[in-house]
C-alpha cells in the first residue's frame, strides 16, 4: 500500500487547499513529459490533456485505493486521455479534407464573398451560398478551438501574421505553425463536408 498517496488523495478529499497545491505542483510536470513523449511533442495538446486528465482524476479521487502509486493510477487516466485525443484527431481528420481548399480555391471563395446585393437573386443560387456557407461552419467547428480561431483571425477579420501573434500573445513563427496545422486541418475536414468545385456532394 502506498501510505503517502492514500494521505495526500484523503487530504485532496477534506478541500485542503495546501493539498491541491501539492498535488498539482507534484504531478502536472511529470505527466506532462508522460504525455509530451506519446504525441510527437506537441505541447499545446500535451498541456491540453495532462489538464483534463487531472479533472478528471480529481473527480475519481474517492476510487483510488492505494494499490498502485498515485502516480501509476494518474498515468492510466493520461493514457485514457490520450486515446481519446488519438480518437478525436482521427474523427476530425476524417470529417475534414479541404478547409484550406475553401481559401485557396477560387470558385469556393467567389461563391461565399458574392452575397447578392438584392433581393431578386435566383433563389437557387441564395441556396446554393447558403448550404456552402453553412458546410464551412460546420467544418469549423469539427476544429479544435485553436485553429478555428487562427483561421477566423486571418481570413474572415483578415488580419497579417504579426497583428495575428499580437492578439494571440504569441510569437510571428508560431502564428506561421499554427497557421500551417489548422490549414491541414481545415482541408481535411473540408474534404467531407464541402462539395467539389463541379457540384458533386
Amino acid at each position: 500500500m502506498h501510505e503517502e498517496d492514500i494521505k495526500l488523495v484523503g487530504r485532496l478529499l477534506s478541500q485542503e487547499q495546501a493539498a491541491f497545491r501539492e498535488f498539482f505542483d507534484d504531478y502536472f510536470s511529470r505527466l506532462f513529459r508522460f504525455a509530451l513523449r506519446r504525441i510527437d511533442d506537441d505541447q499545446e495538446a500535451a498541456r491540453d490533456i495532462v489538464q483534463a486528465a487531472l479533472t478528471r482524476a480529481v473527480r475519481r479521487l474517492e476510487t483510488y485505493r492505494g494499490e498502485a502509486s498515485l502516480f501509476t493510477w494518474l498515468c492510466q487516466i493520461t493514457r485514457r486521455e490520450l486515446s481519446d485525443y488519438v480518437t478525436r484527431v482521427k474523427r476530425e481528420q476524417t470529417y475534414v479534407h479541404r478547409l484550406v481548399e475553401l481559401e485557396e480555391d477560387p470558385h469556393n471563395r467567389a461563391v461565399l464573398e458574392s452575397i447578392p446585393a438584392d433581393a431578386a437573386a435566383e433563389p437557387e443560387a441564395v441556396a446554393h451560398r447558403e448550404d456552402l456557407a453553412a458546410r464551412v461552419h460546420a467544418a469549423l467547428d469539427y476544429l479544435p478551438s485553436r485553429y478555428a480561431k487562427v483561421l477566423e483571425l486571418k481570413y474572415l477579420e483578415d488580419l497579417s501574421v504579426e497583428a495575428i501573434a499580437v492578439r494571440l500573445g504569441v510569437s510571428v513563427i508560431a502564428v506561421q505553425s499554427l497557421l500551417a496545422r489548422a490549414r491541414q486541418a481545415f482541408r481535411d475536414v473540408g474534404s467531407t463536408l464541402l462539395p467539389s468545385p463541379g457540384g458533386a456532394r
